[in-house]
Order: structure tokens, then C-alpha cells, then sequence
């Protein structure tokens, strides 16, 4: 039995990222995914070199037993070709790229996967990641110090430990398998793995029949959850050859940096870039995923609709709503704690100063100042102690406050204060002894008599 590929591959920028960098294709013998990295647009640079030099293997009749060796040769070339370009522009030296490329021979078909892309594989309802990540915490995951849970919060999760960057030698993992007719293969840039759950992504390839609405729908579900990074994926169905199916064709679709840059593609009379040339001219397919022109109520409205229309803004406000949460939930957390310590603060500090009426002392709990208008102390016991029975030494210093670090030693204080103004008030009164009063009468009677 003579097997065919359906196929179909979209790209799209995203949310936040103003380039593409990701590139994809799709073709009768080839599926592939490259997502680039690095600045001064070496990403695109990268992913464009990685499927323009891979996509020749596109050919009418690749053999079987070579599928294996010219997948390696070809990744090889195309790390070749980016070393050469680091060469000629070394602005872009730390551009490089991942790759999932997919070789199909009849019934067989060689996967290469190198970075953390992935290829996913739905059969008889088993649906499984056939690839592995080239990725810090995929190693952590595989050695048990992480589960699976933390990987997407771990602050590391982006660390690529293997990619085609020109420099490294080219370690790819590369498996042969056998295809079988009713199978349904994605390939897809983390910018749609790493958003839209392993879980969602199987229900969305079984609900969806057709691989272009498939792709469609995962990109639209990756904008919906905020869509961080390019997103591009390539679903393929195994079918047979000879049946009259819809959708089986014969022209190749490149799509993301690829299709805009063209890097060093011969478009010959009939190469697959003239054919992409052509699909393009004449369906109107392009590097961005076409608006979904369908309703579909368990997803609401399309999502290009919506970027072409006025509500676009509003659209990618509530995007960032997670990150507004967050910042919100920081500062209320700071300003709590920042009024649970600043008020265990104040609520120890006491200190003597003047009553309300300023006549008398009082006790007070709190810092003596106000913040915005409010008091940031409270009168906890008042006292008869007037300030103008105070000696000048005492009157000045309740006149600033006394501090101190309990309500006991503040109580205290304003025993010393009474102490010390019933000294001055004793200290104050004339001397009216018995004997003074005695001698002083008697003088004064006898001087009277005397005088009589």
C-alpha cells in the first residue's frame, strides 16, 4: 500500500514579539520546524538557513535505506552554512537554531530533532511526544530533582543545551520508524508547547479533521493564552495514496523567517521553492496564519478578527492581566508588610508629653508626629500633674516628650514628676513655727506695755 502526507503549516508572531523567527515547512517527503535565537535578527537568519538547506530533500523519489545519512549530511550543511554566515557578518554570532525534520520514504520515515521543538504523534487515539528536550530542566526532570509541574516555573526553563549555532559540532537525535495509514503528526516551536497543554493539544488534533484547521486552531489557542513567542505548526495525516481524498496535494508550503528571508534557496524551474512560490501566488497562503473565517462557540470569536478590528487593544489588555495580578499582588504584599512592622513599631514605643489641653502630663503609646494627618499616638493615662508646677528642667523636657520603651517606665516617670513637685512646692511655703510666733508676740507685748 502506497501511502501520501495531508498536510498543512501556519506561523505566527505572536503577541509580544515584534519579528518571526520561527520558520516551518511542510512538503509530499518533508515536514520541518526551526525556531531561531539570537539578536540583530540572527534567529530569523538561523531558522531560515536551517529549512531553506534542509527542504531540497523534498525530492520525488528519496530512498529509504539513505533517509537517515542525508537527513545528517543536511543538518551538517546547513550548521555549515551558518558558521559561514557568523563568518561574513559576526554581529551574528549568537544567532542559532532547533530543528524537528521529518524524512518520509513510503511507509518509513527518519525523524531528526536537536533543541526543544517538538514532534508529537496521534495513533489509535495514543497520542505521545515522539521527541525529546535538548533542555536544562528536561535534564533535571530525567535525573528526578524537578517534576514535571515545576518545569514551567523553574527560572531556567528557556536554557537550550543542544541547537545548530555554527559553532558546536551538530548532536542530533535521530530514530527511523515505520508510518501507518490514519496516523496525525505535529511538529511545533515551543511557542505553542510551552503555552497550550499537552492535553488540550490532543483533544484540538481529535476534534479538528482536517490539518489546516487543526493548525489553525492550536495558533489561535496559543494567542488566546497570551502568546509570549512565535508560534508555528505543522500537522500532517498519513492517508493512502490511492483513495480519493480532499486536501491530499502536491506543493510544498514554507512558512515564518523562512518564507520572508529566502535564504540561499535555488528556485529553479521546479524546485520546491518555485512550488511554494507558486501556492502562494495562487491560494494566497502566506508566512502568517490566515484568518479563520468559521465560528466555533467553544472557542469564541477568531482571533484575527479580532486584531483587525477596534477591540485589537482591549484584546491585548487582557492579555497582560496575569502580570498586572502579579505586580498588584507584590505591592500589597510589600505594603502589608510594611504596615504590620511599622505598626509593631509604633505600637512599642511610649513616651510623657502634654495632655490635650496642654495644662497637664499624660502618657502616651505611639510615636509623637502624624503621617498625612493622622496621629500616629494615642493618650493611654492622663495625670493631675500641672506643667506649671514643673521645674524649668522637667517643663522643657515634657514640652519635647520623654521616650521610652514600655508603658510601666512612662508610669513610672510621672511618679518622679510628682515626687519632684512636691519638693518645689515644699521648698516654697514660709517659715510659721510655734517658737517664732511666741518669741516675736511676746517682744512685741512688752514694747507695748513700756509704752503705756
Amino acid at each position: 500500500m502506497t501511502i501520501a502526507l495531508r498536510y498543512a503549516a501556519y506561523s505566527d508572531v505572536g503577541c509580544l514579539r515584534e519579528g518571526n523567527e520561527d520558520s516551518g515547512y511542510a512538503g509530499q517527503h518533508l515536514l520541518a520546524v526551526a525556531d531561531g535565537m539570537g539578536g540583530y535578527a540572527g534567529g530569523e537568519v538561523a531558522s531560515s538557513i536551517a529549512i531553506s538547506t534542509i527542504r531540497r530533500l523534498d525530492t520525488d523519489d528519496p530512498r529509504s535505506d539513505e533517509m537517515v545519512e542525508v537527513l545528517q549530511n543536511a543538518v551538517v550543511q546547513a550548521n555549515a552554512s551558518l558558521s559561514q554566515r557568523i563568518m561574513e557578518e559576526p554581529q551574528l554570532e549568537n544567532m542559532g537554531t532547533t530543528l524537528t525534520a521529518m524524512l518520509w520514504a513510503g511507509g518509513r520515515v527518519a525523524l531528526l530533532h536537536i533543541g526543544d521543538s517538538r514532534a508529537y504523534l496521534l495513533r489509535d487515539q495514543v497520542f505521545k511526544q515522539i521527541t525529546h528536550d535538548h533542555t536544562l530542566v528536561q535534564t533535571l526532570v530525567d535525573e528526578g530533582k524537578i517534576t514535571e509541574e515545576e518545569v514551567a516555573t523553574h527560572p531556567q526553563r528557556s536554557l537550550i543545551l543542544r541547537a545548530l549555532d555554527g559553532k558546536s559540532p551538530v548532536d542530533p537525535d535521530v530514530s527511523i520508524n515505520e508510518a501507518e495509514v490514519g496516523d496525525r503528526y505535529l511538529l511545533c516551536s515551543d511557542g505553542l508547547s510551552g503555552v497550550v497543554s499537552q492535553k488540550t493539544i490532543r483533544e484540538t488534533l481529535e476534534a479538528e479533521d482536517d490539518p489546516h484547521s487543526a493548525a489553525r486552531r492550536l495558533i489561535d489557542l496559543a494567542i488566546r493564552g497570551g502568546g509570549p513567542d512565535n508560534i508555528t505548526a505543522v500537522v500532517a495525516d498519513v492517508v493512502e495514496a490511492d483513495a480519493e481524498l480532499t486536501g491530499v496535494n502536491h506543493t510544498s508550503q514554507v512558512v515564518g523567517a523562512a518564507d520572508q528571508r529566502r535564504e540561499g534557496v535555488d528556485e529553479g524551474s521546479d524546485t520546491p521553492a518555485r512550488r511554494a512560490r507558486e501556492l502562494r501566488n495562487n491560494s494566497g497562503d502566506t508566512a502568517e496564519m490566515d484568518p479563520v473565517e468559521d465560528e466555533d462557540p467553544d472557542y469564541g470569536e477568531p482571533y484575527d478578527d479580532r486584531r483587525g478590528s477596534g477591540e485589537e487593544n482591549e484584546y491585548r489588555r487582557r492579555r497582560w492581566w496575569p502580570l498586572v495580578l502579579v505586580f498588584l499582588i507584590v505591592v500589597a504584599l510589600v505594603a502589608g508588610a510594611g504596615y504590620y512592622f511599622g505598626n509593631r513599631y509604633v505600637q512599642d514605643q511610649y513616651f510623657v508629653g502634654l495632655s490635650a489641653d496642654g495644662d497637664t502630663v499624660s502618657v502616651y503609646q505611639g510615636i509623637d508626629t502624624n503621617i498625612a494627618g493622622i496621629d500616629l499616638s494615642e493618650e493611654i493615662e492622663s495625670s493631675d500633674i500641672r506643667v506649671d508646677a514643673l521645674r524649668t528642667a522637667d517643663r522643657d523636657a515634657v514640652n519635647g516628650t520623654v521616650p521610652f520603651e514600655s508603658k510601666q517606665e512612662a508610669v513610672d516617670h510621672l511618679d518622679t514628676l510628682r515626687e519632684s513637685v512636691a519638693e518645689t512646692e515644699n521648698a516654697g511655703v514660709p517659715d510659721t513655727s510655734p517658737s517664732t510666733d511666741t518669741d516675736t508676740s511676746g517682744t512685741d507685748k512688752g514694747a507695748a506695755e513700756g509704752s503705756g
